[in-house]
């Protein structure tokens, strides 16, 4: 019995799965989550404007989250794996709805249709630039493979001595310019998908993407600014 109830769960997973619904809200849970682990980043990072203590204080408290109940750092690698998952699914989900899209329209419209948004026409590379950056920071920041300057245990200094280098900055902004457009039209995808938009809605959540999408750019595109006028150093 349980093994016929397991069984058939597989099946209806593999079902969802499956199919273009499915898939559409997979990209879209693991877009919201995504998205709120986003919003939560962007606020630890604006600590920096604070000073190295209260950065590197912030820091220190994301290690030891969770104790007693969970051991140090647990926190951080339950995280990084949870956002793994969602980066893996998100991506392989958009992948094959993209290759659904191009079978099921092999030939080219006779008439031109309207032209997307910049936003809408650039989600694919958008989303390729952003799994470079996720394994260039993770490289930089956390393992500190490619940040010479940095020094283990220093989070503030080796922030700073990384968005000295003209490349780190460039290469930074770049991908949050790029951010700012995937959640921009992300997040009103999302909401069809999850059937909360409406003639009434639709205006106030083209708005929260919008403003989203400015805010999220703002606040991480500020960090390296802020190290390269003097304004954190």
């Amino acid at each position: 019995m349980a093994l016929a109830t397991r069984t058939a769960r597989t099946s209806a997973l593999g079902t969802l799965w499956g199919s273009t619904v499915g898939k559409k809200a997979v990209m879209a849970a693991t877009g919201v989550i995504m998205l709120l682990w986003l919003t939560a980043h962007m606020l630890g990072n604006l600590k920096i404007f604070f000073g190295p203590a209260e950065f590197n204080g912030y820091a220190a408290w994301l290690r030891t989250l969770g104790e007693p109940a969970l051991h140090e750092a647990w926190f951080l690698w339950i995280q990084r794996a949870v956002l793994a998952l969602c980066v893996v699914l998100h991506g392989v989900a958009a992948y094959q709805l993209s290759r659904r899209d191009l079978a099921a329209r092999p030939q080219r419209y006779a008439h031109r249709r309207p032209r997307a948004s910049y936003a809408t026409r650039t989600m694919r590379w958008g989303g390729v630039i952003l799994g470079l950056f996720v394994v260039w920071h993770l490289l930089d920041l956390t393992a500190g493979v490619v940040n010479p300057l940095g020094e283990d245990g220093h989070p503030y200094q080796n922030v700073v001595a990384d968005f000295r280098t003209w490349y780190a900055d460039v290469f930074y902004i770049a991908a949050m310019l790029a951010l700012g457009l995937h959640v921009r039209h992300g997040f009103w995808s999302a909401a069809q998908t999850l059937g909360a938009n409406n003639r009434r809605r639709d205006r106030a959540l083209k708005a929260t993407a919008n403003v989203l999408a400015v805010l999220l750019t703002a606040g991480f595109v500020s960090v390296p600014v802020a190290v390269m006028t003097g304004l954190v150093d």
